[in-house]
């Protein structure tokens, strides 16, 4: 899946009118994406409004030391992974007065990936403040 920034854009305003409407801010937990997300919410006219702030915790150590992630999990699953992505979701609604989070953490490539974890692996989470976390894993064809 190729998304372009004029999609990017879309899904952007499409979340900001709902957040808009619900008078919630986010909050973004970035790795593979290095800011990527945020850069598409601050390029929105008023985006102020609804997004807080965004944290690009390309490292480990930065996962642990901003975000909280737990040095275990990190060991025992890696940064790629859905337990990760959940991690940096709660650390990012913990640091920030966001209601609502975000995270992505992947194998953007062109090297680097594994048989368990190709190139293209992708894992995201989302939290609303004090409820249920939810994740996934995509497998996105290409790299970078």
């Amino acid at each position: 899946m190729i998304v372009d920034d004029s999609a990017l854009s879309a899904y952007a305003q499409q979340v900001g009118v709902l957040l808009t409407s619900k008078h919630l801010r986010l909050v973004t937990a970035e790795s593979c994406t290095g800011g990527w997300i945020g850069q598409s919410i601050t390029a929105i006219a008023g985006s102020s409004g609804w997004y807080e702030c965004g944290f690009i915790t390309y490292s480990n150590q930065a996962k642990h030391r901003m975000l909280g992630v737990q040095a275990t999990t990190l060991l025992k699953y890696g940064a790629v992974s859905e337990q990760t992505a959940r991690e940096m979701v709660t650390g990012a609604l913990k640091m920030s007065t966001a209601q609502v989070a975000i995270s992505v953490t992947g194998v953007a490539g062109p090297s680097g990936g594994s048989k368990e974890k190709p190139v293209g692996m992708v894992c995201f989470a989302w939290e609303f403040k004090q409820s249920t976390i939810h994740s996934t894993t995509h497998f996105f064809s290409g790299d970078r």
